[in-house]
């Protein structure tokens, strides 16, 4: 069964931007299950928490995909960890090379120990919902919301999209 999933990129360590096509070439080479069907502009964001470190690039994805919630969560899992993520359980918010979050798999609600789907905070943050409407602007969330209202009630900080130069 051909799954829809949306997840979330961020990276604010060693050179992110390219760490963050980085990860989009591992999901999208390496892995035949799935298939990316849309990203966002890349977005400079600052950091949660006013944790002292460097501003994060942040996008989104679309793809496609005939893993589970729970076989997507160990593969992206996999490539943070071979990209060099290490978990820090004493800073949540704290720096890393890679972040890849499952933000929403098809109109599915999960929440267990290990996920939660959709993202638990994602509609309050500005690096999350302002790429994903770029990508998916008549998308209807689980919950029934339109990401049209929750784009047009939120608070923007100090996002910035990224331009791009062809090199």
């Amino acid at each position: 069964m051909k799954n829809i999933a949306y997840i979330g990129l961020g990276s604010n360590l060693d050179d992110p931007f390219k760490k963050t096509l980085t990860a989009i070439n591992l999901l999208n080479n390496y892995h035949s299950k799935i298939r990316i069907l849309d990203r966002s502009s890349f977005y400079s964001s600052t950091p949660l928490d006013n944790i002292p470190q460097e501003d994060f690039v942040n996008a989104v994805l679309k793809i496609e995909t005939d893993h589970s919630p729970i076989e997507l969560l160990d593969l992206l899992q996999s490539i943070e960890l071979k990209m060099g993520r290490i978990r820090n359980k004493n800073m949540r918010w704290g720096p890393r090379v890679i972040d890849l979050d499952i933000l929403l798999f098809n109109n599915d609600i999960i929440n267990n120990n290990r996920l939660t789907i959709p993202h638990y905070d994602m509609k309050r943050r500005d690096f999350v919902i302002v790429p994903l409407f770029e990508i998916a602007p008549s998308l209807i969330l689980p919950d029934g919301d339109l990401i049209s209202d929750v784009m047009n009630n939120l608070q923007v900080n100090k996002l910035q999209k990224i331009k791009q130069t062809n090199s």
